[in-house]
């Protein structure tokens, strides 16, 4: 009876300590985080949260790297984002149903080889074309072709006006017409136009020469 009674003592401490264990760790807390960058301490946006504890469970952090949702306690957490080192993190064991962790991730430094890059297929193609140029004009005579009538009227063509030319054309074009239109008031006025009252000082003096005819 005593090995017994102490094998049933066993199995219920053996059960009692099973069901503890499996109860801590089927429990849910909210694990929420920043993440930011190593040494500037800036946000990295957008990074992709997957939990690989709980089937490859995937969630995104928003543009400022904060993130949030339901996970246990010992879940294996991982962050990637492109240009920083993956970084692994496991949500530690709390009293509470709420967690808050700050990530931080290492940027990536990727150095790629140098190249020279050409416009030309071949080292020989270049050579042949540089060898072909004609640098028989010089500096003047490239100045006078594009500042030859012909250049400048092309230009003209398809280069459209600055908002000065614009201004200027319209303040000239606005002057214009207002000098037009004085002109042509000044003249429209008999009263302003010498040429009307010498007409009128003739009307005047023909017409007392008739009266004078008529006494006689």
């Amino acid at each position: 009876m005593t090995g017994r009674l102490r094998y049933y003592i066993g199995l219920f401490f053996l059960i009692l300590v099973t069901t503890s264990s499996q109860a801590q760790q089927k429990k849910l807390i909210q694990f929420s985080g920043l993440i930011s960058s190593v040494g500037g301490e800036l946000p990295v946006p957008f990074v992709t949260v997957t939990n690989k504890s709980h089937n490859n469970h995937v969630v995104a952090a928003d543009n400022e790297g904060y993130f949030s949702f339901v996970a246990h306690p010992g879940d294996t957490i991982l962050f990637t984002s492109v240009g920083f080192e993956s970084l692994e993190y496991v949500v530690p064991q709390t009293n509470s149903d709420k967690f808050t962790a700050k990530i931080s991730m290492k940027s990536m430094v990727i150095e790629l080889p140098a190249i020279t890059p050409f416009p030309w297929a071949s080292i020989e193609e270049f050579n042949m074309v540089f060898m072909s140029l004609d640098m028989s004009g010089g500096d003047a005579a490239r100045i006078r072709r594009n500042l030859s009538p012909e250049a400048l009227a092309a230009l003209s063509a398809v280069v459209p006006r600055s908002a000065e030319e614009i201004q200027s054309f319209n303040a000239m074009q606005r002057h214009i017409n207002m000098s037009n239109k004085a002109v042509n008031q000044r003249y429209a006025n008999p009263l302003l136009s010498p040429f009307a009252w010498g007409s009128f000082i003739n009307s005047i003096v023909k017409g007392d020469y008739s009266r004078e005819r008529l006494k006689y």
